[in-house]
């Protein structure tokens, strides 16, 4: 590449030609696991000759004079090289990868981690004297940020039951700003009406707009194209499904252009940067993420219909099955199901200790997502403000990774003996 008088910058490198149009162009349909393998492989940010974006590893962006360096500051383009906190190709690919994959989206900031990238979307929305509504089934880091620290800088934060819908509507104040969604909840699995929730929230007659937000680590846009269903950000913990292989913490922030300047800016002002290392993996494993989920969907819908079946459980919560809450929302606005859900055991936490500790396939660890199969004891009850949670049993977390079905039942299977024998 060569570096021109005004500081832009020239690939000298071959263009390869006829590459598909990416937003649909041309009369074609691009389908989501085509974007998948050619998002972010632009010319611009390959040079037309490599398949993978190259890993920038730099620091400082340099200029060939000052009239370039002041013509960069005032252009603040985005990909545009001006410093290493505002990425490079390596990043940018991502960006623009992630970017493609939500139907009207705009744009997409990269986080160090899934809690950083909701933290930074609350920010970028609120202010001192406001309302946050947060869906009741929220991750508990969620919860804990908005308890903690935007109790602190005078953001009110009130919880309510994730199956209201468009009732949420009833919540509604002068300061409410924002609503805070994960669906499914991703400890107890219950499904919100989005579309309904948002619908709500854009009926709204205040004097300031009422922001959608949604952690959709659990679906990704593969399952749940969150912008088309209303979401006004979208929220990934990148660590899990889009990096999948349990060695790289990330986060992302979709949205549409009415928010992307607010977003980008208080990404900014935060210092939020992700390494070029960390995005080329997670770039890596985009790629490979419409095979992995599809195996792993497969995967958990066997293992939990199994479940079922067994006299030790006492209810499976998993979104596709008919008696999880919301599963009418899920079977209408979903395209797919992930490889996370819980199961309640008959009896005591210690039952489910001991299950969980006999296991040989599965891991005791959090996260999820990832390629190998974890199990983990949860407790909702603790975390919950607006419906307790009541079911005495003791709820089990499984993450259902690429191992083959077969031995993972019989794991499950020779678990749940030895919690039989605790009593």
């Amino acid at each position: 590449m060569a570096v021109g008088p005004n500081g832009a910058v020239t690939w000298l490198l071959p263009k390869k030609k006829g590459r598909p149009d990416l937003a649909g162009g041309n009369g074609r349909d691009i389908k989501p696991s085509t974007r998948l393998v050619t998002g972010g492989r632009s010319d611009e940010l390959t040079g037309g000759t490599v398949v993978n974006p190259p890993v920038w590893r730099a620091s400082t962006h340099l200029y060939p004079d000052v009239a370039s360096l002041d013509t960069r500051i005032k252009a603040d383009d985005e990909q545009d090289f001006f410093y290493g906190r505002r990425g490079s190709p390596t990043q940018w690919s991502l960006q623009e990868a992630l970017t493609e994959m939500e139907p009207g989206a705009h744009g997409t900031m990269l986080y160090p981690s899934g809690v950083a990238a909701i933290s930074c979307a609350l920010l970028s929305v609120l202010k001192p004297g406001d309302v946050l509504l947060m869906t009741d089934n929220a991750y508990d880091p969620s919860r804990s940020f908005a308890d903690g620290f935007l109790k602190n800088m005078g953001v009110e934060t009130r919880y309510f039951d994730p199956m209201m819908g468009a009732d949420v509507a009833e919540l509604f104040c002068k300061n409410t700003r924002a609503i805070l969604l994960e669906s499914p909840g991703s400890l107890t699995f219950e499904v919100c009406d989005i579309p309904g929730i948002c619908a709500a929230a854009k009926e709204h007659k205040g004097k300031r707009e009422i922001v959608t937000l949604l952690d959709n680590t659990w679906a990704t846009p593969l399952f749940f194209t969150a912008l088309e269903k209303g979401i006004d950000m979208t929220i990934l913990a990148a660590t899990k499904y889009v990096v999948g292989h349990s060695d790289v913490m990330m986060g992302s922030v979709t949205t549409t252009k009415r928010w992307w300047k607010r977003l980008r800016q208080t990404a900014r002002q935060l210092g939020q940067v992700v390494s070029p290392d960390d995005a080329y993996l997670a770039a890596r494993g985009l790629r490979t993420m419409g095979v992995r989920l599809k195996a792993q969907e497969k995967a958990a819908l066997e293992i939990a219909n199994w479940l079922k079946q067994q006299d030790e459980v006492a209810k499976v919560l998993h979104p596709a099955l008919a008696e999880c809450p919301g599963h009418e929302f899920w079977k209408r606005d979903f395209t797919g199901s992930a490889g996370l859900f819980s199961f309640t055991i008959k009896g005591s936490k210690a039952k489910a200790a001991k299950l969980i500790d006999t296991l040989q396939l599965f891991g005791i660890g959090y996260s999820w997502g990832g390629f190998e199969s974890l199990a983990l004891p949860v407790y909702p009850e603790r975390d919950r403000t607006a419906n307790p949670w009541t079911d005495e049993n003791a709820v089990i977390r499984l993450n259902i990774g690429l191992e083959d079905v077969a031995d993972l039942v019989a794991d499950l299977q020779q678990g749940l003996e030895a919690a039989r024998q605790t009593g």
